[in-house]
């Protein structure tokens, strides 16, 4: 159990200024002066829309300073991810509530729990670099829970800011092994923290508690909603595209606006050591996606797989045994307790039992009584990623970018777009893949695979286990010399669509089937921004003389274009022009000449105020649903950046979707001419962008009513958002970096923080933050804020 508040306050020596105080003493000894190995010390400054620049002389004062300024902002959202890795929300919220991923609580915390049984955590920790924490890192961690505690005590549970977790009874003290277990589960959100429902839930068919297994295909796992939210955009521009020959970056993460997967933006400084700023996910201790002096890069998330699904083949007569080369191997059964709040408020104990392979835990869906699924993940032993962002963090240029990444070999699903002050661009899938050769795949491929699992392999045979590399640092996994990568001195860049045309002149290819995606069509999101590159390189694309700065970077990332309606509006209008009434799905003939008016006035774009956007949003949504050609001109591998394009509109169902387009706004009383603004909001701001499926760059999925429940989950489905969230352009000067920024949902998740939505209304308006990186910089601002922290 972790201390009380109270008996944490009682050990702490409090001698700082308040949270929000201001003080003259911007560098003052206190901040000047290193702590020794038994105390922390750490200055906070506050600059425009909240944004924390943390200043200490170690590497555990340095996480000291940003668990309290990470608590000052968002307190309640890591108070409630704690309950969930601790599986006790059941205990706080009773077994049936939803996790805030759809998963009921009491699948989460059985799966939680097994986690924290299996100690999985711990035994990692006990491992030396690189596999386990280096030094540094352990004592930032540890900083950084202390001062999260530290804010607690200062402020008390019963006055914290925020009414989702003021005086409630799941906020105390956190643990170091409390944030490496986030680590570890952030990692493991591509494998077997997507599933954990399906092992959550798995029970041998024929017991008292099993149901009737569902297909594997048909699961209803936090996986699938995790897919759809996880993307990006990344681009590394080089001296051969840009006005001063510098290396430019855009990073534009799109993740959930809601929960644990948000970005708190953030710099971190120890003099002479690091200084790198950026933004990372909600309590993990380093920066993921930033810049220091001389390189900066992103991430997007990567079209391989990071985890395996294996079929067993279960011995006649018992299925909790499996066949492996022919001999009956049992299953690993782990009983786990589970503490449930019932609807009397009286608690009680429910135990569950784990079933694991030996590829790791075996899943419900597709249980029966001749075979079941078991999925191995590759980040299951990983908490190395961190030390591969503090490195990468430090790293003066990409050299050194790249040797940190050989070194710990940890970044968990993403690949990585960076570029360095020479002005060169670099692209590579270096995370945690399963080493699977192509003979294995054709081999021990399971047929009938679905879409959201990764590749299902035979059990029933060991030449199916994954091999490994001799520069692998994890046995099972691809070494770095299979990993795709390019570097360039024009550009590199990925919007989610594999690593084949990462730049279409050079295309990546001759990799393991695992890396390959030559086969995939690029999806208008990744056509449009290769589109934009183009449009720039050459000056086509109305923003003036070729190349790019940082005005056209801004100008281009905020453009607003729909590429779907770039290639179908015309001959959408052209069809609606020929046929007025139109035939709904149900067989009601809808008059569109309305709507057809709202298309030809529309001026392709999801900008908030873009009349005629919301109808194009709904008809586009629905003709991506069916299994019909919808396009004129079909895909063509060999015109991948061009095909396919053209609305079919002689297709039955291409004219049903814009009849039901019509009706569904009707129904929802929005006129036919709406912009997307109107219809697409957080905390009733207007919002810019659509899907990426749409053709959306800039990509937002948001609601009437999204934010309306605050930043932390779980909340109601029309209150949820997701898409562009920490937005980066960096241009690395031989001055040092010029940089601009939009947290899109601000920095706080508290509703009644001001910067809960400052920045929200920054990024309708399409107005960035000018980055105060250097000392003199932050000095400067006249609405500075110091908090000086000692313990």
């Amino acid at each position: 159990m972790a201390p009380s508040v109270v008996a944490l306050c009682l050990a702490s020596v409090t001698a700082a200024l308040l949270p929000g105080s201001a003080s003259a003493a911007a560098s003052g000894p206190a901040a000047r002066q290193p702590t020794g190995d038994h105390g922390y010390t750490a200055q906070i400054r506050r600059t425009e829309y909240g944004i924390p620049h943390i200043l200490a002389y170690d590497y555990a004062g340095l996480g000291y300073g940003y668990g309290y300024a990470f608590a000052q902002d968002n307190v309640c959202q890591l108070a409630d991810e704690v309950v969930t890795l601790r599986g006790e929300r059941s205990t706080y919220f009773g077994a049936t509530a939803d996790s805030g991923d759809g998963t009921p609580n009491l699948a989460s915390d059985t799966y939680y729990q097994g986690v924290r049984k299996a100690d999985t955590v711990r035994q990692l920790l006990d491992r030396p670099a690189p596999l386990g924490p280096t030094p540094e890192l352990r004592r930032m961690v540890e900083g950084y829970a202390a001062g999260y505690n530290r804010y607690l005590c200062d402020t008390g549970v019963a006055k914290l800011p925020d009414p989702t977790c003021k005086g409630k009874p799941w906020v105390g003290p956190i643990t170091a092994t409390d944030i490496w277990s986030l680590v570890h589960d952030v990692n493991a959100s591509s494998g077997a923290a997507s599933f954990k429902q399906a092992i959550g839930t798995a029970t041998p068919p024929g017991t008292a508690k099993s149901s009737k297994p569902k297909p594997l295909s048909s699961r209803t796992t936090s996986a699938e909603r995790a897919k759809s939210d996880l993307g990006s955009n990344g681009w590394a521009l080089g001296r051969d595209l840009t006005r001063g020959r510098d290396g430019m970056l855009l990073a534009n993460p799109h993740l959930p606006w809601i929960g644990n997967y948000r970005f708190y933006q953030v710099q971190l400084t120890i003099p002479g050591v690091v200084d790198v700023s950026g933004a990372g996910i909600y309590g993990t201790p380093v920066v993921e996606i930033g810049h220091n002096q001389n390189v900066a890069w992103t991430h997007t998330t990567s079209y391989t797989d990071h985890a395996a699904v294996y079929r067993l083949t279960l011995a006649p007569g018992d299925p909790t045994s499996y066949l492996v080369d022919g001999k009956a191997v049992p299953m690993t059964r782990k009983t786990v307790p589970v503490t449930v709040r019932g609807a009397d408020g009286k608690q009680s104990i429910v135990t569950r039992t784990l079933y694991t392979s030996r590829y790791g835990p075996v899943l419900a869906d597709g249980w029966t009584a001749t075979e079941a699924y078991s999925l191995r993940d590759a980040n299951a032993d990983n908490l190395r990623s961190m030390n591969e962002w503090l490195a990468m963090g430090r790293s003066k240029n990409l050299a050194e970018l790249k040797q940190a990444q050989r070194t710990y070999q940890g970044v968990p699903w993403t690949y990585t777009i960076a570029t360095d002050s020479s002005g060169t661009a670099y692209f590579t899938d270096s995370s945690v893949v399963p080493h699977v050769g192509d003979d294995q795949l054709k081999q021990c491929a399971v047929p009938g695979g679905h879409d959201d699992l990764p590749v299902v392999l035979d059990g029933s045979r060991t030449t199916c286990d994954w091999g490994s590399d001799p520069d692998a640092l994890v046995p099972g996994l691809f070494g770095p010399a299979h990993q795709p990568q390019l570097t360039r001195t024009d550009y590199v860049a990925n919007s989610n669509n594999g690593s084949y045309l990462t730049n279409p002149a050079a295309p990546l290819t001759g990799y393991p089937r695992m890396y390959d995606t030559s086969g995939i069509p690029l999806g208008p999101r990744a056509q449009l921004g290769l589109q934009m590159i183009a449009g720039r390189r050459d000056g086509t694309d109305g923003l003036g003389k070729p190349g790019f700065d940082l005005s056209t970077l801004q100008a281009s990332m905020l453009g607003d274009r729909n590429y779907t309606a770039e290639l179908g509006r015309d001959d959408a209008v052209a069809m609606c022009r020929a046929h007025p009434v139109l035939t709904a799905t149900d067989g009601t003939l809808v008059d569109v000449r309305a709507a057809c008016d709202a298309l030809a006035a529309w001026d392709t774009r999801d900008d908030p105020d873009s009349h005629g956007s919301a109808l194009w949003h709904v008809f586009s949504t629905g003709i991506r649903r069916g299994p019909h050609q919808w396009y004129r001109v079909p895909y063509d591998p060999a015109q991948p950046l061009t095909t396919p394009r053209g609305l079919n509109g002689d297709d039955t169902q291409v004219r049903s979707a814009l009849a039901d387009a019509v009706r569904t706004l009707a129904a929802r009383k929005v006129p036919v001419d709406a912009p997307i603004g109107s219809v697409q909001r957080w905390e009733g701001i207007p919002l810019p962008g659509c899907s990426g499926g749409e053709g959306c760059f800039n990509v937002v999925n948001a609601s009437p009513d999204s934010g309306r429940g605050g930043g932390t989950g779980p909340v109601e489905p029309d209150e949820y958002a997701s898409g562009s969230s920490f937005i980066m352009a960096t241009q690395l000067t031989p001055q040092g970096p010029r940089t601009r920024t939009i947290l899109t949902y601000g920095e706080s998740a508290n509703p009644r923080s001001p910067h809960y939505t400052d920045q929200t209304e920054l990024f309708s308006r399409k107005q960035w933050v000018t980055e105060r990186f250097t000392e003199a910089e932050i000095n400067a601002d006249p609405h500075r804020q110091i908090t000086t922290l000692r313990r």
